[in-house]
């Protein structure tokens, strides 16, 4: 989607932009209106009708906020980015995300062009996703006072499946499945920085996982979905070791990896494994089941899907087996190794 010539006189955001008066209208008219325009958005009201079927399934609800820098990354930005991050969370749920509400809050100064271009990557997004952006706010921040534009977003959707998904279902000899490379947008977060002069064309993996998660939940044994964002895949690990009081063991040897972003994560001194994912699936299958769900992934197109680890019974910790037939502990993340990316 490309966006139009700003019709603003001001090239950067105001805090009048945030008053409640003109300018702000046509902030919302000339940006956000322009590229989020559905037949649900009307700027003019405070709340959104929904034509939701109840008697189809459950509604959920998620709530997530986006910081991440620099806005602008190979592979989106933070406005298809906060789309991608929303419709995860609930697609992992086990639910068809339907629609979305957003809060926009922006640093003055902000350069309306950029705004312009993160907007309509949202608006693009969101087609793409098949998801209506139905109702939101706009705050402007006094300069100093923000990151340049922060995201805080709500999704509603309607749960496709009756069983229930969650951290108390897994068992011992539950087997991990992960649906494609692990580590690749905190990588390319990182590299699009530029903070060690490094160059490379790798992309983050920023993406809907719902056909990921529709095709899943179809399959039997399936206990658990998450999105490994923050922490990643190790992090996760260790929220299922810690929930249900037993140990997890990753295997080094069929981890998917992007060749750049191991390279890089390697050169620099971090764990991919701790390192966000935007796009990528992490889920927990009977052990019966795990190898129909790859074969089902690899079907799709997801064709790096492998089985990466195991529930074994012992204390709540989380071990890598190593591609030499070693083990190492792997601890449970305290700082954060990147600042804001998702």
């Amino acid at each position: 989607m490309h966006s139009k010539e700003s019709k603003f006189k001001d090239q950067t955001v105001r805090l009048a932009h945030g008053n409640g008066g003109r300018l702000m209208r046509e902030l919302i008219q000339q940006v956000f209106a322009k590229h989020l325009q559905n037949d649900l958005l009307d700027i003019n009201t405070d709340a959104a009708y929904l034509p939701l079927n109840v008697a189809a399934g459950d509604i959920m609800i998620s709530t997530d906020g986006f910081t991440v820098e620099p806005l602008e990354f190979p592979g989106g930005n933070i406005g298809s980015l906060a789309v991608h991050g929303t419709v995860n969370d609930l697609a992992v749920s086990g639910a068809k995300p339907l629609y979305l509400t957003l809060t926009a809050f922006i640093e003055e100064g902000f350069e309306i062009s950029v705004l312009d271009r993160i907007i309509a990557s949202m608006a693009q997004a969101s087609v793409e996703c098949g998801v209506k952006i139905v109702t939101g706010d706009t705050k402007v921040l006094r300069r100093g006072q923000g990151g340049g534009i922060y995201f805080a977003t709500s999704g509603i959707g309607q749960r496709l499946t009756k069983h229930a998904l969650g951290l108390n279902n897994i068992q011992i000899g539950d087997v991990l499945v992960l649906s494609g490379t692990a580590g690749d947008h905190g990588t390319s977060v990182l590299l699009a920085r530029e903070q060690f002069g490094l160059m490379g064309s790798l992309k983050s993996d920023s993406a809907s996982v719902f056909p990921i998660t529709e095709a899943l939940i179809k399959l039997e044994g399936l206990r658990f979905m998450r999105d490994p964002t923050r922490g990643g895949v190790a992090t996760i690990a260790h929220e299922i070791s810690q929930v249900i009081n037993q140990s997890v063991r990753l295997y080094e040897a069929t981890i998917p990896y992007n060749e750049q972003t191991h390279v890089l994560c390697d050169l620099l001194g971090y764990d991919p494994l701790y390192m966000a994912c935007e796009g990528r699936v992490l889920a927990v299958f009977a052990p019966e089941f795990a190898e129909l769900a790859v074969s089902k992934l690899h079907e799709l197109g997801y064709v790096d899907a492998s089985i990466v680890g195991r529930v074994e019974q012992g204390r709540p910790h989380v071990f890598l087996e190593t591609q030499l037939g070693g083990e190492r502990i792997l601890q449970e993340l305290e700082d954060d190794p990147l600042p804001r990316i998702c």
